[in-house]
């Protein structure tokens, strides 16, 4: 019987929420962009500084630039990879370490995923704040972390069921 070429759900709900995932990580690169061009231009020609701008950037733009689009690289497989020695085993022991490693994946972005989550709900329950000369809160931030994670882990496991169907690794 030859391999389906359908799309399974799990793959396509993985496709829609990575795009979602890189959509909102496009908007803060955006953001990101002319906040930092706007406190140049401010600071450059009015000599006025923008507060926050440091700990917006780090706290905000970069964390969810960096975690949201993690699986949207996955399912386009543009992650790296070191495959020079795999390539010469033969299809059925590629496919078999590509599901280990998968599995491998799933479990260390689970763990990575539930620890981020739980730092993310005692940060929203303790109004976390980081020190500056104004209130900065940063509990909203850390939720980019599991959402990033989570959508990661399904991106594996959409691939990996992907190179299940077609008996190939990926």
């Amino acid at each position: 019987m030859p391999p389906s070429k359908t799309i399974t759900k799990l793959e396509h709900v993985s496709a829609f929420f990575s795009q979602i995932a890189l959509g909102f990580s496009g908007l803060f690169l955006i953001l990101m962009i002319t906040h930092i061009t706007i406190d140049v231009v401010l600071r450059f020609f009015f000599n006025i500084a923008l507060h926050g701008t440091l700990e917006v950037v780090s706290f905000y733009y970069m964390v969810c630039i960096v975690f949201l689009p993690l699986a949207f690289v996955e399912l386009k497989q543009e992650h790296i990879s070191v495959d020079v020695l795999v390539n010469h085993f033969p299809p059925n022991i590629r496919l078999a370490l590509y599901l280990t490693s998968c599995l491998l994946g799933v479990i260390y972005f689970s763990m990575l995923g539930y620890q981020s989550l739980l730092d993310a709900i005692k940060a929203t329950q303790s109004q976390e704040t980081a020190m500056a000369n104004f209130t900065f809160y940063l509990w909203p931030s850390r939720w980019a972390l599991p959402v990033g994670f989570f959508a990661m882990d399904l991106a594996i496991l959409a691939n990996a069921m992907k190179a299940i169907r077609l008996r190939s690794a990926l």
